[in-house]
């Protein structure tokens, strides 16, 4: 729902993955009808594509933001962290 809101008239909304599941709670279909937003999915891509871009991260030190990085039996206080928008970065769960 926020990313359809964000999206100025005739704009377009790339999606990668179903984070939210299959089926989200507020997917605004008259607010993309009305403005007539473009929602496109998107799959990353080819397997040489995906070494390409391990390739370029590594040569160039690109490296994801983490927020915390929390042992397995901790999972739930990470999630509570996603769930309250509580956090900066990947929350890594460590075995």
């Amino acid at each position: 729902s926020h990313s359809v809101k964000s999206l100025r008239p005739g704009g377009t909304l790339v999606i990668s993955g179903a984070t939210s599941g299959p089926d989200p709670k507020a997917t605004e279909l008259n607010r993309i009808f009305f403005l007539e937003l473009k929602v496109v999915g998107s799959t990353m891509g080819t397997k040489e594509e995906l070494a390409d871009l391990l390739s370029f991260c590594a040569a160039h030190g690109v490296r994801p933001v983490i927020d915390s990085v929390l042992p397995l039996d901790r999972a739930r206080e990470g999630f509570e962290k996603m769930a309250g928008g509580d956090l900066f970065g990947k929350v890594v769960l460590t075995v």
